[in-house]
This record gives structure tokens, sequence and C-alpha cells, in this order.
């Protein structure tokens, strides 16, 4: 069970990227007063879970409806957390587990940023939607592995709560440098993760 809480939660600390996310929501909230700015992480941190955690309760129940084996759900898991594992190491934002251009300009126009881009698809993105689903389903219905899975995801969105409020300070401290290190150290270990999910998924299609 270790095991799992330990390979979830470096999975949806690669994917949300609470270093990441709070280094963005300082940049987009400069000039907001810091009982707004709790606010707003609250409510934002708050979003994301309800939305992450029905993906992963209610995941399988909407793959089993679209007639998604859990070979294919593995198999394309894995190339989507590759692609954005990959990105992590090369310290590169394609928009899987960050806000493209687009969506922080449009973001820097709000006064309040809880939901969109905060919720998501800043926490709540395509990788960590994918990885809830994909992570729930490895469990193959064993309720004490689920439950390490789901509290991995909990712990993971408390600490992005916590650096939220702590941006700045997090932003001083850690720099560019030092927050491209802890992105390109769990970019690696996603990486090996998704390329294992990948296997699993080609063992399990009955292709090979």
């Amino acid at each position: 069970m270790l095991e799992t809480f330990i390979l979830s939660f470096t999975a949806f600390f690669a994917t949300v990227g609470p270093i990441d996310v709070a280094i963005v929501y300082a940049a987009l909230t400069g000039r907001v007063t810091a009982a707004a700015k709790k606010s707003m992480a609250i409510r934002g941190v708050a979003v994301a879970g309800l939305i992450l955690f029905s993906f992963a309760v209610f995941g399988q129940l909407l793959l089993d409806n679209l007639g998604i084996s859990l070979a294919a759900l593995r198999t394309a898991g894995g190339i989507l957390l590759a692609l954005i594992g990959i990105d992590m190491v090369f310290a590169r934002h394609s928009g899987g587990v960050s806000t493209t251009e687009t969506e922080e300009s449009e973001a820097r126009g709000k006064n309040d940023i809880a939901v969109f881009p905060l919720a998501t698809p800043l926490i709540a993105g395509a990788g960590s939607m994918g990885a809830a689903i994909l992570l729930m389903a490895e469990t193959e219905g064993d309720f004490s592995l689920q439950l390490m899975v789901l509290g991995a995801l909990a712990a993971v969105l408390i600490l992005t709560l916590v650096a939220l409020i702590g941006a700045i300070k997090i932003h001083r401290i850690m720099g560019v440098v030092g927050m491209n290190v802890v992105s390109r150290v769990f970019g690696v270990i996603l990486t090996a993760l998704a390329v294992q999910f990948i296997f699993d998924g080609l063992a399990e299609s009955g292709l090979f």
C-alpha cells in the first residue's frame, strides 16, 4: 500500500505541480490584497479537488460506458504522462500542466481567478485528471489501494494550498533555478512511471 501511495503522490505532484502553480498564481495576483489571495486560493483548490476526486471516483464508470478498455487507458494515459514528463525535464510549458499564453493573458484581465485558470487548468488539468483515472484503474477495485490513491491526491491538494498561500515567499526562496530542479526531478520519475503504464497497456492489449 505504501508503494501505491508514493507512486500516486509522485504522479499527482508532477501533474498538478504545486510549486509551478504557486509561481503563476503569484504573478497573476500581484495587485490583489492578501485576504483576496487567500480566499481565491482556498476556493480554487476546493473546486479543483471536486473535479479531480470526481474523475478519480467516477472515471472508470465513464470509461466503461464509452467502451474504453483498461489496456487502452493505460497506454493512452502513459503517452500523455510521458509527454508531460518530458516537458518537465526540459522545463517547457505546453499547456498540459500549465496555462497557455492565451489563457494567462485572459486571466490577467479578471478580478477573480479561483475557477479559471487556478482550479482548471492550473490544478485540475489534463494531466492530473488523466492521472486520477489511470491510478484508480490500476488498483483494480482494491478498496485499500483506492484509499491510498485518494489520500495521495488529498495530500498534494493540501500541499498546493500551502504553496499558493506562501507563493511569493516560495518564489523568493527557490527562484527559477530551484523550481526547475524540482520540476526536472519529478519529470524524470513521471516519465519512467508513464513508460511502465505504456508497457503494461501493450502487454494487456493482446497485440503482442
